[in-house]
């Protein structure tokens, strides 16, 4: 009986880190965004100290973007400042740059019209 290991070497994990999203594949702004931004970005974009005039603390102010414009283009990473920022480790500046499994969060919650939700 012939055995064709070909086939089976196809089915490969996901790309993303189990655990990094609620349910479904579906990022949460309110579950997952929402305290990521809170822990890691707060200290300097939220409360009355907002660099840039942009406040991380919620998704109105988010969403209102910064003194230079949006962070965010819902439904494209690429084109937003938010996620280059964290991507490319320039933000945060102070404190632990986000991880790659919390930068990959961000950047599918923005390609999945970064919704409050």
């Amino acid at each position: 009986v012939p055995t064709d290991t070909a086939q089976a070497q196809p089915t490969e994990a996901p790309m993303t880190d189990p655990g990094t999203q609620s349910t479904g594949g579906t990022v949460s702004y309110a579950n997952d965004i929402a305290p990521l931004l809170q822990s890691r970005c707060g200290s300097c974009h939220g409360g009355n100290q907002s660099q840039a005039d942009l406040n991380l603390l919620s998704y109105a102010t988010l969403m209102s973007g910064s003194e230079n414009g949006p962070v965010i283009i819902p439904g494209d990473s690429t084109k937003s400042l938010l996620v280059d920022l964290v991507a490319s480790q320039k933000m945060p500046k102070r404190g632990p740059k986000l991880t790659p499994d919390q930068v990959q969060l961000i950047t599918d919650w923005v390609n999945q019209g970064a919704s409050d939700n």
